[in-house]
């Protein structure tokens, strides 16, 4: 039977000095780290939330396992959850995980050691196995939280770097420019499509000069794209010219069959803007 009250008193007895056997032990010099703190208040909280971890996991020899489990594993989620193990690479809490279990199964040897008589190898067998579990769930726990984190700041940072592969720019008289620079595949194509006409009709754009003269190479399904956002332009009443087109790109969009009749087309932007300039006062905002 795993529960066993005297183990379980005697754990809880020692859960302090387990806790600053730990702490005092830790070498650990990375500023990324929490374990590496000399913040008093990051200190403190590091020491209650390990000594918090011991009482919660010495429960695991007085309750019943499904009793035990589940509020287990809520309560390490939420450590999980802290911005100083967030910011802490989650190999350095796998070792300090590490530390604490050899720790424990240390006690739990000294308990077996003052108890030898009334203790059973089945029960030994089945505590350490308890304290193994824990400690795997903890570990697992706290991973699946930093991989977390780690995509919900991808995904931030992919947002702000898809705005800013097509920032529209504002010229004057309701005109913009969107200049596109670097590789355009397939994916980044659609995000232009779908920010542009986002930004186009926010900021009441009649006019927009997208120029290609940044952009290398593109493929069919992005010269399409090209084309789809020129339509799209349109039907929300935005007149579009191109400028800057490459050879490459003028030969695929050929090739293939993709049109851009009706829109005007100049070899570099400052051809494009030629015709506005002194038209409309462009000149004294750029």
């Amino acid at each position: 039977m795993h529960r066993n009250q005297k183990l379980y008193d005697f754990l809880q007895k020692h859960a302090k000095q387990i806790s600053d056997e730990w702490y005092d032990s830790i070498e650990d010099n990375d500023p990324t780290s929490v374990y590496a703190s000399s913040d008093p208040v990051v200190v403190s909280t590091l020491r209650e939330q390990n000594l918090d971890f011991n009482l919660h996991l010495n429960q695991l020899f007085a309750e019943k396992e499904s009793a035990f489990w589940g509020p287990f594993r809520d309560w390490i989620v939420m450590i999980a959850k802290d911005t100083a193990h967030l910011r802490t690479p989650v190999h350095y809490v796998i070792r300090e995980f590490g530390r604490i279990r050899k720790l424990y199964l240390h006690y739990i040897k000294e308990f077996i050691q003052l108890h030898n008589e009334e203790i059973k190898q089945k029960d030994i067998d089945l505590w350490n196995d308890l304290i193994n579990k824990a400690f795997e769930i903890s570990i697992q726990v706290f991973a699946e939280e930093a991989h977390k984190n780690t995509q919900k700041k991808l995904k931030i940072q992919q947002e702000i770097i898809n705005e800013l592969s097509s920032p529209v720019i504002m010229l004057a008289n309701h005109m913009a420019l969107l200049p596109l620079v670097g590789d355009i595949d397939t994916t980044r194509a659609k995000i232009i499509l779908e920010n542009t006409l986002r930004q186009c009709a926010s900021k009441g754009i009649a006019h927009l000069y997208i120029d290609l003269s940044g952009v290398v190479m593109i493929d069919t399904m992005v010269a399409q794209q090209i084309s789809h956002l020129i339509k799209a332009l349109n039907l929300i009443g935005v007149k579009s010219t191109l400028s800057g087109m490459r050879p490459e790109i003028a030969q695929t969009a050929v090739s293939f069959g993709i049109s851009f009749e009706g829109t005007p087309i100049k070899a570099n932007l400052a051809q494009a803007l030629a015709l506005e300039v002194g038209r409309s006062g462009l000149n004294n905002h750029l």
